[in-house]
């Protein structure tokens, strides 16, 4: 159990294992641990596995880009595990955690993130993460379609802030203790 009270509010963020990394389950464990390490709450998880189509919708944007049908094959090719994270500044610390996109300047500038410790080409750098608010409460709805932000910040929010919280082992979840 954690009594961990939270001097500002909490942020939300989008957070994935790709299936480079959940194809190898050290990889998993050593990811997963450093969220767990890093102090984050692990608000909601899941496994999936994407058809070609829906790794297409998520990447839309990317569209005619000389990488995006490599991306897209690559995300639809295995398992991978989607969070949703919550910390005081969750999208900066989680995008930090990550380390840069581009696998060999991770590893040359920042071998001790994720990617420069894991992360094995560009695409297949073990994780993503959103990059803005916007973009968190975008892919967390893509991600988590029964899942909603702005109720979670007006009723939730203010409970995990307050604690006490405690991570599941069953479920790989946070949940707030009942008092």
């Amino acid at each position: 159990m954690s009594a961990c009270r939270w001097a500002r509010s909490l942020q939300l963020t989008l957070a994935v294992i790709k299936p480079d990394a959940m194809a190898h389950p050290i990889m998993f464990d050593t990811v997963h641990q450093r969220i767990l390490d890093n102090k984050f709450l692990i608000v909601r998880n899941r496994e999936l596995q994407w058809r070609a189509k829906d790794s297409q919708r998520f990447y839309h944007e990317h569209a005619g880009r000389f990488f995006y049908q490599r991306l897209v094959e690559f995300m639809s090719s295995g398992p991978m595990r989607a969070y949703i994270l919550a910390h005081e500044d969750a999208i900066q610390l989680w995008r930090k955690m990550m380390g840069p996109t581009k696998v060999f300047r991770a590893r040359i500038t920042a071998p001790e993130t994720i990617r420069g410790h894991l992360g094995l080409t560009d695409t297949r750098n073990t994780t993503h993460g959103s990059d803005s608010a916007e973009s968190a409460c975008r892919e967390i709805s893509f991600f988590f379609p029964d899942f909603d932000v702005s109720r979670w910040y007006e009723e939730q929010e203010p409970l995990y802030r307050a604690g006490p919280v405690c991570y599941d082992e069953e479920t790989l979840e946070h949940r707030l203790v009942e008092q």
